[in-house]
């Protein structure tokens, strides 16, 4: 613009008479408004794009986070049934076995005795096993007692099947505590971890590690398994599913392995953002 002002003005210079002195200048001003219009015009065109591309993105984001918590619900609704079923059907079933060996432990010859009361307590060990298991199934359950101690629960059952030799560490004050729901997923994400390494890691220990701070929890969970290379099993559904469940509940999340060195997890949860 700059440039064909001065080219104008050149051209100007040989202009003797004040009528062609007042056309130029009028059609210098005229050109002036028309590229201000131009350059306005432009401006408000590209604000207009720019908020209706991050309107979408914002959609977007809006009805993948809805269908994640659907997805969320109806999993922990399947979840619930399941731990009902356990509990009521199978826990059932074996809490009738249970008192019926009782019953027949007095027929029992003395020969048979020590078999016998292996096996009764086989089906005890089972029939708390499945309360246990139905109990880490229940939202409900979770829900009143929170992160740790639900973690604390699971911990507890791995050492007493002596699947794993596993360990929760806390430190700060939980009084604080997480909003009910992230402590569902929260509680989730561990169980995934947990499940994993006990399906595949062939590790030997099993540390969590809960860190309470007034804003904020931060967990570490480890094992000290065979672990896996990070690019082979980026699309694993478990590993997904721990990522996407992080995000419904705005937690950081790292997953870091290599072969032969076992896998760490690191959330970063807010507390005091999250809390009801």
């Amino acid at each position: 613009m700059i440039n064909m002002l001065f080219i104008l003005l050149q051209v100007a210079e040989p202009v003797s008479t004040a009528a062609e002195r007042n056309l130029l200048v009028y059609m210098i001003g005229v050109m002036l408004v028309v590229c201000t219009i131009i350059i306005v015009f432009f401006i408000v065109f590209q604000k207009r794009k720019n908020k209706l591309l991050l309107d979408k993105i914002k959609m977007q984001q809006a009805f993948e986070r809805a269908f994640a918590e659907t997805n969320e619900e109806i999993q922990e609704q399947t979840l619930k049934y399941i731990g009902q079923e356990l509990h009521d059907n199978i826990g059932q079933l074996l809490s009738v076995a249970n008192m019926q060996l009782s019953i027949l432990n007095t027929e029992i010859p003395e020969t048979l005795k020590e078999r016998f009361s292996e096996s009764k307590s086989a089906v005890k060990e089972s029939l708390t096993e499945i309360r246990a298991l139905s109990k880490s199934l229940n939202r409900d359950v979770i829900q009143n007692k929170g992160v740790y101690d639900s973690i604390q629960s699971e911990i507890n059952r791995l050492n007493r099947m002596k699947l794993i030799k596993a360990e929760l560490i806390k430190t700060g004050d939980n009084t604080v505590t997480e909003n009910s729901k992230d402590a569902i997923i929260l509680f989730r994400i561990l169980q995934e971890f947990i499940s994993n390494t006990v399906k595949y890691s062939n590790a030997k220990q099993l540390k969590i590690h809960l860190n309470y701070y007034p804003e904020k929890l931060i967990i570490h969970a480890s094992d000290d398994g065979v672990g896996f290379d990070e690019k082979t099993v980026e699309s694993n559904s478990g590993l997904v599913n721990m990522k996407s469940r992080a995000e419904l509940i705005e937690a950081s999340f790292s997953l870091a392995s290599k072969p032969n060195q076992g896998v760490h997890l690191t959330l970063e949860y807010p507390l005091l953002k999250r809390v009801v």
